[in-house]
């Protein structure tokens, strides 16, 4: 028990969470949920990224000009048009050299994904900044993507990241161990 200025005791507990001026508290059951869902976000794109690394992999010392054709005519694709044009110049510039690099590229970009789900999960303070910092890159490009012509993969990419970033912001900002404190009071 404490006495307070007033002359009447009160009992402090070591495990109360103190209240920032947004009336959060940084051991909000809610603040551990968004985190959380960022972090499965983010484990799940260093999973879908990691699986295409893992496919680039299986390409090596393959045809893969041979196996471009074979899928466009598969999906029906008319292989003069444009973007079938586009898939199958690039199936033919790929050497066995280029696919290991991708490939790596690919899992050192999973494994950052998995590092920041993993700060996330456990509500780093860090994995919150490199969450907010790696989505928020990310930014520009999917505007730019959206001015040139919008499709919904393009507008749920933009919307979740802007989300995040919007979520992470407001929790960094608002959070006592990032807000500058002034002797106002």
């Amino acid at each position: 028990m404490n006495r307070s200025s007033n002359g009447i005791e009160c009992q402090r507990s070591k495990s109360a969470p103190t209240l920032n001026l947004h009336g959060l508290t940084e051991s909000d059951p809610a603040h551990k949920v968004g985190l959380r869902t960022v972090a499965v976000y983010e484990a799940i794109k260093g999973i879908l990224v990691l699986a295409v690394g893992f496919g680039l992999l299986a390409l090596i010392h393959r045809d893969v000009e041979a196996l471009a054709e074979r899928l466009v005519r598969h999906l029906r694709f008319d292989p003069a048009s444009r973007y079938p044009r586009i898939f199958l110049a690039a199936a033919d510039r790929m050497a066995d050299s280029r696919l290991w690099f991708l490939s790596f590229a690919a899992v050192f970009y999973s494994t950052l994904r998995f590092i920041e789900a993993y700060g996330l999960w456990l509500s780093r303070r860090w994995a919150e900044w490199f969450a907010l910092i790696s989505c928020a890159i990310y930014l520009p490009v999917e505007i730019y993507g959206l001015w040139k012509g919008v499709n919904w993969v393009k507008l749920l990419l933009f919307v979740i990241n802007a989300g995040v970033v919007i979520y992470l912001g407001h929790a960094l900002h608002s959070s006592p161990r990032t807000r500058i404190k002034t002797n106002n009071f």
